[in-house]
């Protein structure tokens, strides 16, 4: 049995409906995993949510439920969403799932007779919002603390702590001995930082039951709750367990926001060493959304609905917004004007009009049947490819898209320079049109192949636009030629409908 390539995104926090930000997240997983499928690598993704907490808890109790009910009620609205963006995921955890629970319990009580816990009495200020204890460090010069925190609070308790403090210089070894296991760079470096100039202190994985119900007991003090994240980041490592006849662990690629860099870069790698699991290959970390360069907040009304983008311009329009517009890795500033100006440059100009009018004209001229092979594109189209397949392995998937742009824009030129129109009317060049309008359906062929990924949708209408049968969901089939002369093509229609703006 071969390892699957395992993907994951962060599991999403239910106290609230799927933004921009949660939509971007799963896109590029959802690529990433559509691209190794296409290298003929078999693929798991997983994404989900982490149900458990105390503002889990308080919402239900705002809302008159209980934290059960209250969950069930989002996670339909998540799964929902996530049908929305047609991700191809292969299973969608729930935190409150008896198999996640039975694996964080055993998890809990093998680390705990191993040693890694003790129990100790706590006295400190404690921000409900944030599910995390502050210290003096957390204060602002006026002796306060950020309002980010919301109520803060002075609270004496016991709790059991996770050494954590034992493992640090042997986790600044690891980071520094492979340096694709944080990427970008950057993030890299801020975590080398943080681990080199501060003590790493114990990690508090308890809650008193006093104080928070909602979660899953510890099972050996009845006394307690799990804390959150611990809870939360075992999730990568359960539902690999609950899949024994797939080998999964470790994951290949966790993809997460940046705020919760430290959880998973810390905190999971040596959870993940006391556990006696070997670590993720990468943690691969983007940037956040901002709309017209502000922040983007419910209460200024500065939000981007996806579902409403969506709606309006259709799937592959968003999935290629977000992933043109924005590298993994740095913040992105959502315009409505710089999604418009992209949607009527490159997709309806660029890539709908190349494939329409080369179709078109091969009805128009050639009753839709495909001429003898001509290789005048193939060198263009196979250095899209190989790009494309380089840069797929290195989940640059802004590159890519550019990459695969060169192809498009290169077709559309053609049909520029050799001017197939004119020499329709001319008896003479009807070899010459034949060459032409085998290249420009072939480089058609291709880019469906390439663009799979990204905009399966479009993608899949190439192929049916061309006569094809199934979907172009195989890498290898990008190689110059594939479509045999004598084929009839399919009917041409708009891939991208003009908007009027």
């Amino acid at each position: 049995m071969s390892k699957r390539f395992y993907i994951t995104t962060a599991i999403d926090y239910v106290n609230g409906q799927p933004h921009l930000g949660h939509a971007y997240e799963k896109i590029i997983a959802d690529v990433i995993a559509r691209a190794r499928r296409s290298l003929g690598q078999e693929t798991f993704f997983l994404t989900g949510l982490d149900e458990h907490g105390q503002k889990v808890q308080q919402a239900a109790q705002a809302e008159k439920k209980n934290p059960q009910e209250y969950c069930d009620a989002l996670a339909a609205d998540w799964q929902a969403f996530a049908k929305k963006l047609e991700l191809t995921n292969d299973d969608f955890v729930r935190t409150t799932q008896p198999r996640h629970k039975e694996f964080v319990q055993a998890t809990l009580t093998k680390l705990n007779a191993a040693g890694h816990f003790y129990k100790a009495s706590y006295t400190g200020f404690y921000s409900a919002r944030e599910e995390t204890f502050l210290t003096e460090k957390d204060r602002l010069p006026d002796g306060k603390f950020d309002a980010s925190y919301g109520d803060v609070v002075e609270l004496k308790e016991d709790n059991y702590y996770f050494k954590l403090g034992a493992h640090q210089q042997w986790l600044i070894d690891y980071i520094e001995a492979n340096p694709d296991f944080i990427s970008p760079s950057y993030r890299r470096n801020e975590v080398l930082g943080f681990l080199k100039n501060n003590t790493l202190e114990d990690l508090c994985i308890t809650r008193p039951i006093t104080r928070l119900n909602w979660g899953i007991p510890l099972p050996f003090d009845p006394e307690f709750v799990t804390y959150v994240w611990f809870d939360a980041l075992v999730n990568y490592a359960s539902i690999a367990a609950a899949h024994p006849s797939l080998e999964l662990w470790p994951a290949d690629i966790h993809v997460i926001g940046k705020d919760i860099v430290k959880f998973h870069a810390v905190y999971w790698p040596v959870m993940l060493k006391a556990m006696g699991l070997p670590l993720p290959k990468q943690i691969l970390v983007h940037g956040w959304w901002q709309k017209d360069g502000a922040k983007i907040s419910k209460s200024t009304g500065n939000v981007i609905d996806p579902i409403a983008v969506i709606n309006e311009w259709g799937l592959d329009a968003f999935r290629f917004y977000v992933l043109r517009e924005l590298d993994i890795g740095p913040d992105g500033n959502w315009t409505d004007a710089s999604f418009r100006s992209r949607y009527q440059a490159e997709l309806a100009n660029g890539l709908g009009n190349l494939v329409n009018r080369s179709l078109s004209m091969l009805k128009r001229y050639r009753n839709g049947v495909v001429p003898a092979k001509s290789n005048e594109l193939a060198t263009d189209a196979a250095k899209a490819a190989d790009e494309t397949r380089a840069l797929f392995k290195q989940s640059q998937l802004q590159s890519a898209l550019q990459s695969i742009w060169g192809l498009v824009n290169r077709a559309n030129k053609y049909v520029d320079e050799t001017a197939p129109f004119k020499l329709a009317k001319d008896p003479a060049q009807a070899q010459r049109l034949d060459e032409v309008l085998y290249n420009l359906a072939e480089a058609c062929r291709v880019l469906a192949v390439l663009l799979w990924p990204f905009l399966p949708g479009t993608a899949t209408k190439i192929y049916a636009q061309l006569g094809l049968p199934g979907s172009p969901d195989k890498l290898e089939a990008a190689t110059w030629g594939g479509l045999p002369s004598g084929h009839t093509i399919g009917e041409p229609a708009p891939l991208f409908p003009r908007k009027d703006v």
